[in-house]
């Protein structure tokens, strides 16, 4: 079993810690789905859902997704999850071609879906996606604008993937941006530690779990 190291990072700073207490903080809980996160038959990463399963990242996200609904935060969820035509994805490099080839990903597809610890409830949007970032090719920013979202908390799988491209994206469009180290995971664990020690905090703060559900209490 791999036990991840915990990272050494200086605390919260007073501006972070007003920021996850926001009303202007939204949460984005980025691909936690079958595929992606189950191990069997439906799996199509299997070292990443290993990962996942041994950092016990979706009980993790359950925590801060059940703090975040408690406390008012806003939540969005987002998924790779293409037209029935496949048309409409913007990612067009070959390691995206065995999708439409093999038919996975699409809507409704049973892998396509997301993990039933961390589903949507109703009343939180859904973002389908046709790339690696979040916001690409979706209306993700412009309905953070409508609802005077500042500060997005990010979690999600991959690390180096989805998490990373979105926290650049979001730090690029002027807004505030934390991520929930445990929340996330790699296939390799080299890669996240990598991820989250030095290329994410060049655009947001790394946190935890623990200390963002401290600061919705």
């Amino acid at each position: 079993m791999t036990v991840p190291r915990p990272l050494s990072r200086k605390p919260l700073s007073r501006k972070e810690k007003k920021s996850l207490m926001s009303h202007h903080t939204a949460l984005l809980m980025l691909d936690y789905q079958v595929a992606l996160a189950e191990e069997g038959e439906l799996c199509l990463a299997p070292p990443l859902a290993a990962q996942v399963r041994e950092r016990q990242v979706v009980a993790t996200a359950r925590r801060v997704l059940d703090a975040a609904r408690t406390s008012g935060v806003k939540v969005f969820h987002v998924r790779l999850a293409f037209d029935p035509t496949y048309g409409l994805r913007t990612n067009r490099l070959a390691r995206f071609d065995g999708y439409p080839a093999n038919q996975k990903m699409k809507q409704g597809n049973p892998e396509a879906e997301f993990v039933t610890e961390l589903a949507p409830v109703e009343g939180e949007p859904v973002v389908d996606k046709g790339a690696v970032n979040a916001f690409i090719g979706t209306p993700l920013r412009d309905v953070l604008a409508a609802e005077g979202i500042q500060h997005v908390v990010l979690g999600g799988i991959a690390t180096h993937l989805v998490v990373e491209s979105t926290a650049r994206h979001a730090s690029d469009s002027g807004l505030q941006v934390s991520i929930v180290e445990d929340m996330c995971a790699a296939p390799d664990p080299a890669v996240h530690e990598f991820a989250v020690t030095t290329t994410l905090p060049l655009f947001g703060s790394v946190v935890s779990a623990d200390e963002v559900i401290g600061s919705w209490s």
